[in-house]
């Protein structure tokens, strides 16, 4: 969500599908430059793309359907998997299969990227063919929609199932168990109308890579970071060659730095307590796992903080916790109430600014937590590459600029990126499904079973 919403509003509008093939045609034609234009990104290649080439053929005959379940490290994945579909799927099915063009798929999206992208960006994702969901709620009219594209729409669905980026190449975020329900309904569907097609979801892991090791530009980024943060200044590197073994201590040294600043930031003016026994005690004395704990102990007051203001419990894990805080804050914001604002009195809305702008305070928290959902302390220490060092040194650019009260989605681009897409074997649905329509305990079973087999899937692609 925007960091500038302070005003109560109209309940968020569901902005309908509304597939444009010359919106499409513009966006492969234009896709190239705006990818060498916009992003660090300068190849973009593909493993077992005969694999979605098969699924595309058998798509178009009317025998299978199916979803893209891709992994959303970054924001620039949208542009890589139109790349995917515009350039290579063609490219490879011209090797001796015949495919109807335009390759595309309908897609699921967060309904609140509009709200800080711009109003453009959902005129577009909807010309596109995109269905947007509220993802702290039962958004059942996005639901339906989806429902609806995966049975019965012109391309293949694709989505997210980790639900938002976490910034990391090589951890995948707990899985969210929508994309399983939507394949069962999808079957279910099919079943119904008396349709024999197969439903499968389909693995899809993207992976970035930087083309030479960018740690001249990751040295200066931590050099602004610690400069931000109050630490001294570190002299240049001897020989101006920087490395991992001279760069390491210094990302410690910061992330405990900020730690320390944000744990008195909780306890003094939140009256959070903050202090692990275990480190206290000297129990944890690794400076890797001791971030760990401290880090957790920080996430859980800061979204605590969040809860108790929308009188929340906090169950679940971060992301499911992040969710429920960000769809009460909506709730604060985006009022029924304010569906016809001229029928309110002056009092009423300055009464309801109020109470939108301390929602948007309250989210500040959630927000933090949100940037480190998948952070731990070991994962440069379990396997030290410049990819590893450069996505933490970058979440910590993040969490900076959010305390400064900047655009935390413009991030730093510290070199030329290569991306690896791999696609993974189908998942069938359809097999499943007798089990799943027996009972309702069945039923959730089968949506867990399948979102853990997703889970392991794409985890397999990294």
């Amino acid at each position: 969500m925007s960091d500038v919403i302070y005003q109560a509003q109209a309940p968020l509008e569901f902005i309908p599908p509304a597939f444009n093939p010359w919106v499409l045609k513009v966006v492969h034609l234009l896709l190239p430059s705006w990818i060498n234009w916009q992003t660090p990104i300068t190849k973009i290649e593909a493993d077992n793309v005969e694999i979605l080439v098969d699924l595309y053929r058998q798509f178009q005959e009317g025998k299978i359907r199916f979803m893209l379940a891709f992994r959303h490290p970054k924001t620039d994945d949208p542009f890589c998997l139109s790349y995917l579909f515009s350039q290579l799927v063609p490219k490879v099915a011209r090797q001796g299969t015949a495919l109807q063009l335009p390759i595309h798929a309908h897609f699921i999206y967060d309904r609140g990227i509009p709200l800080w992208a711009g109003s453009h960006v959902g005129w577009i994702a909807s010309r596109l063919g995109g269905t947007p969901i509220q993802r702290g709620k039962a958004d059942w009219t996005g639901l339906r929609s989806a429902r609806e594209l995966f049975a019965n729409g012109k391309f293949p669905m694709a989505a997210a199932p980790e639900g938002a980026t976490n910034g990391l190449s090589e951890i995948i975020s707990p899985l969210e168990p929508g994309i399983a329900q939507l394949g069962f309904w999808c079957a279910e569907d099919l079943h119904k109308a008396g349709r024999n097609q197969q439903v499968l979801i389909v693995p899809v892991g993207i992976k970035y890579s930087y083309v030479d090791a960018p740690w001249e530009a990751i040295a200066q980024l931590l050099s602004e970071l610690e400069a931000a943060s109050g630490l001294p200044m570190n002299p240049p590197v001897q020989g101006n060659v920087a490395s991992i073994e001279s760069l390491y201590p210094r990302l410690l040294t910061l992330a405990e730095h900020l730690l320390s600043l944000m744990e008195q930031f909780y306890t003094r003016f939140y009256h959070q307590k903050l202090l692990d026994a275990k480190i206290v005690t000297g129990e944890i004395q690794d400076r890797n796992e001791a971030l760990a704990h401290r880090l957790q102990a920080l996430l859980n007051a800061a979204l605590l903080i969040s809860e108790q203001y929308f009188d929340l419990q906090p169950r679940g894990n971060l992301n499911d916790r992040c969710r429920r805080v960000e769809q009460a804050g909506w709730n604060y914001i985006f009022r029924e109430e304010f569906k016809d604002i001229k029928a309110l009195s002056s009092i009423e809305r300055a009464l309801g600014d109020r109470v939108a702008e301390e929602a948007n305070a309250r989210m500040w928290h959630m927000r933090l937590v949100e940037s480190f959902v998948a952070v731990s302390g070991n994962y440069i220490r379990e396997k030290p590459t410049v990819e590893r060092f450069a996505e933490t040194t970058l979440i910590l650019w993040q969490m900076i600029a959010r305390l400064k009260g900047n655009k935390a989605f413009q991030r730093p681009q510290l070199g030329k990126q290569q991306v690896k897409i791999t696609v993974g074997k189908p998942i069938s649905i359809s097999e499943r499904y007798p089990v799943y329509k027996e009972n309702r305990l069945s039923a959730k079973q089968s949506v867990a079973e399948v979102t853990n087999d997703l889970q392991q899937a794409l985890a397999a692609l990294i």
